[in-house]
């Protein structure tokens, strides 16, 4: 089993940061009231300081106030625009590499899957787990839906994606996960191969210390 992280990982960038920039591009958030809290929301995240209700709380409403049709005319225009330009060549040829050698591969995100499902498809990456926006008949609410795929919540999540594949963590022979990010710890810690890709300065620190192999895809 091959997991990826993907904010800063197999992207050059992170799409949770870059979806509420572009929002504020088109004139939908405000820019005086949603970029400083987008930029701090941001830094807590690589400072591993950050809360991670408060901020679905932020990423979320906005969803809420927009239908799904507008959402994703707009998503197409993100992904163009945002997403695409900080697509690594060499992240796609190690998913393609994965993929190719039959491994069970899947994107494994805090990232909400509205913003995250259609770069994962970009990748060719059918299985996703990412944090759930709440939806009812088929409009988002605002509000997260389960555990947030976040920290120690990814395992949590594996575990449930798993046991719906009549799979438990025990059955997985060998399992890769790559990341940039010390909030990952819990899972790159879980896992028989873990990688620091692009690590921030904690988590390189740690894989110097345990002799984690380090990769760049920039």
């Amino acid at each position: 089993m091959a997991l990826f992280d993907l904010d800063n990982t197999l992207l050059a960038g992170d799409s949770d940061f870059e979806w509420a920039q572009f929002l504020i591009e088109q004139g939908v958030l405000d820019q005086e009231v949603y970029e400083a809290r987008n930029q701090a929301f941001y830094d807590q995240y690589k400072a591993g300081t950050l809360d991670i209700h408060e901020f679905l709380d932020f990423q979320l409403k906005p969803l809420a106030r927009h239908t799904r049709s507008q959402l994703d005319a707009w998503h197409r225009e993100f992904m163009q625009r945002k997403i695409l330009p900080i697509v690594t060549a060499k992240g796609r040829e190690l998913v393609k590499r994965h993929l190719q050698e039959a491994d069970l591969v899947a994107i494994v995100t805090a990232t909400n899957s509205f913003v995250t499902r259609p770069i994962a498809q970009e990748f060719g990456v059918e299985h996703l787990i990412a944090t759930e926006p709440e939806q009812v008949n088929g409009e988002f609410t605002g509000k997260v839906s389960g555990t947030p795929s976040f920290r120690e919540g990814k395992i949590t999540r594996l575990d449930a994606w798993l046991a719906s594949r009549g799979v438990q963590w025990g059955d997985v022979t060998e399992s890769h996960f790559y990341s940039d990010s010390l909030n990952d710890l819990p899972l790159l810690q879980r896992v028989s191969h873990p990688v620091a890709v692009d690590p921030d300065p904690t988590l390189k620190a740690h894989a110097e210390r345990h002799g984690w192999p380090i990769l760049s895809l920039r």
